[in-house]
């Protein structure tokens, strides 16, 4: 069994936050957005969070004009309850705010901010809270992203990791005026338990159907530890997947 699991400390969530990198807004612009997603599996820095079954997402996000933006989004989840019976959680719920915008008329920009994890529910005595606090700043160059996390809690249930960080690499090209390619390459460190850090790497296409409809496909994978990253129903959550996802922003 996942010794983490077995520990009652579990899997590695992260955020989908409506806007991975928000931006200064024009003053006509209407200051919030949102959108609902129905994906075959919610991945989060390349483990799953639902064991491979789908999700319903949504999330809301208001924006001014000087960069400033906060949010809140949400989730379903079973990796937590999928650890002990006596855990009850089944519901993600993050909140975040930050500053973005871009340096002068230049293409370079940036997104600095605050993000909290909550997953409300029912845990037994010694288990370790899998809420978690990161902080986070990113660069951007026309399509290519680089952003870092830092922790400054516990992460997502393994016990004295504060400090633990993850860097990600994200490049999204629009091509054929519909089409979208998105590809990303992240590090997971789980500060004071080696074994359990992992590269996860994602190749993926989206559609945009207009009216705020579009439809996404990637290939995911990581090369996660199977002693820390396998699940009571013996499930690698680690291991490669491809996703559907259906989203309608508004």
């Amino acid at each position: 069994m996942n010794k983490r699991l077995s520990a009652l400390c579990v899997s590695v969530p992260i955020v989908c936050c409506l806007a991975a990198s928000a931006h200064a807004q024009d003053e006509a612009t209407p200051p919030f957005s949102g959108s609902f997603a129905l994906t075959s599996d919610y991945i989060f820095r390349g483990t799953t969070q639902t064991n491979r079954k789908p999700a319903l997402q949504g999330g809301i996000q208001y924006d001014h004009a000087s960069g400033f933006y906060a949010g809140v989004w949400g989730s379903n989840v079973s990796w937590l309850s999928d650890a002990s019976d006596e855990v009850s959680s089944s519901v993600e719920l993050d909140a975040y705010a930050g500053f973005s915008n871009s340096f002068g008329d230049s293409d370079f920009g940036y997104d600095v901010g605050v993000l909290r994890y909550f997953y409300p529910g029912r845990y037994p005595t010694g288990f370790v809270s899998p809420n978690t606090t990161e902080v986070y700043a990113a660069l951007s160059w026309t399509e290519l992203t680089l952003k870092y996390s830092y922790a400054l809690t516990n992460t997502f249930g393994w016990a004295d990791s504060k400090h633990s960080d993850y860097v990600e690499l994200n490049y999204s090209l629009p091509f054929a005026e519909v089409w979208t390619l998105d590809l990303h390459v992240g590090r997971q460190t789980i500060d004071g338990t080696s074994g359990a850090d992992y590269t996860d790497w994602k190749v993926g296409v989206g559609y945009d159907f207009g009216q705020g409809y579009s439809l996404s496909a990637a290939y995911v994978d990581t090369n996660a530890d199977r002693d820390y990253y396998t699940n009571a129903f013996g499930k690698n959550l680690g291991k490669s997947t491809g996703v559907v996802t259906l989203t309608k922003s508004f």
